[in-house]
């Protein structure tokens, strides 16, 4: 049963929901805008089928909305409901971090 929280140990950071949220945390974005941004700061290249999925998922559960468009693209922002979500990912997504970089001596923003 859903809770209508993801379950923390299946968020990876290179999920598309991620992906997506974090991308249109910086301004809103159409679909194609949104995979090259995702590509440019995360090295991960979505294909339409996962794009669009977890474009319409988000949509379905509020995270993001679409905006209105002169043209076929369709933009997308994110919500109020979307910014408390990506919060609560990137604070677990920090702290699973900081465990593990502690754990392998490493310093952190150092590479490894």
């Amino acid at each position: 049963m859903r809770t209508g929280r993801e379950p923390r140990v299946l968020r990876r950071p290179n999920d598309p929901p991620v992906l997506i949220l974090t991308s249109l945390a910086a301004g809103s974005k159409h679909g194609h805008a949104l995979a090259k941004d995702i590509e440019a700061f995360a090295g991960v290249s979505l294909g339409p089928g996962a794009l669009y999925g977890a474009i319409t998922r988000l949509e379905e559960r509020g995270l993001i909305e679409p905006l209105q468009s002169e043209d076929r693209r369709r933009p997308y922002r994110i919500t109020s409901a979307g910014s408390a979500a990506l919060a609560d990912i990137v604070t677990d997504m920090r702290r699973i971090s900081d465990v593990g970089a502690s754990r392998l001596g490493l310093t952190l923003g150092t590479p490894g």
